[in-house]
């Protein structure tokens, strides 16, 4: 009875909600003029007299923000590295911030094992190979960008979750972006399904969209 007490408590945790990511920036009106044209949402801009100010912006559909501004972090400007933006579309996304004119990588990939090459390093300095992943797998393909002090962000395409990353039992999308890009999906792999039941039309094609859509979500087995 005790070690089923304990594993209960294990279990019953209060929620941790990760909600600020301080950058270390050197201007922060120019950091201000550069989050928000990368289309960030201004939350706050406070200032306590000459010597302290904090500014806040969240990217679009994010449950996190970031902060910046006067005497907030010791950290030096531009130290902040690896910093992931989640993206279900990595081609879409870039060409936004192309379109925002933001400075941005090209599409790459990585080439596990590999730790060598003149490349700029990411995610302990593995080398990056030109274009989206060959098998469009999630986790693997990558853009990257830099605020102006070489803050770096990461853009990273996920569309399918690893198991126990996402709770099965909750589905949640962060905006119509991601929405319709889960549709998307699912009409493909639906479009396969039907195929294999000799091109007739399943009549439960809602039922199946709803499966595939939550298990690729929640990183579980697809439905075939």
């Amino acid at each position: 009875m005790a070690d089923l007490k304990d594993e209960i408590r294990s279990k019953a945790s209060v929620d941790l909600k990760l909600e600020i990511v301080i950058i270390p920036v050197s201007d922060p009106d120019r950091s201000k003029e550069f989050y928000g044209r990368l289309g960030w949402r201004l939350d706050a801009d406070f200032a306590g007299g000459d010597d302290f100010r904090v500014m806040q912006f969240t990217p679009p559909g994010s449950g996190c923000s970031v902060i910046f501004g006067k005497n907030v972090t010791s950290a030096t400007p531009g130290s902040a590295q690896g910093l992931y933006l989640i993206v279900s579309d990595i081609e879409a996304a870039r060409d936004e911030l192309l379109g925002r004119g933001i400075k941005i990588s090209e599409v790459f990939h990585d080439a596990p094992g590999v730790y060598a090459g003149p490349d700029e390093p990411y995610l302990f300095g593995r080398r990056r190979v030109s274009g989206r992943h060959p098998e469009h797998s999630s986790y693997r393909s990558f853009a990257s960008f830099s605020d102006p002090d070489g803050n770096g962000w990461l853009l990273q395409e996920i569309t399918t979750r690893l198991p126990g990353r996402v709770d099965p039992a909750m589905t949640t999308f962060a905006s119509v972006n991601d929405l319709a890009s889960a549709f998307r999906r699912a009409e493909a792999a639906h479009g396969e399904h039907e195929k294999r039941m000799g091109g007739q039309r399943d009549a439960n094609w809602p039922e199946w969209y709803a499966a595939y859509m939550v298990a690729e979500q929640a990183g579980t087995e697809l439905p075939q």
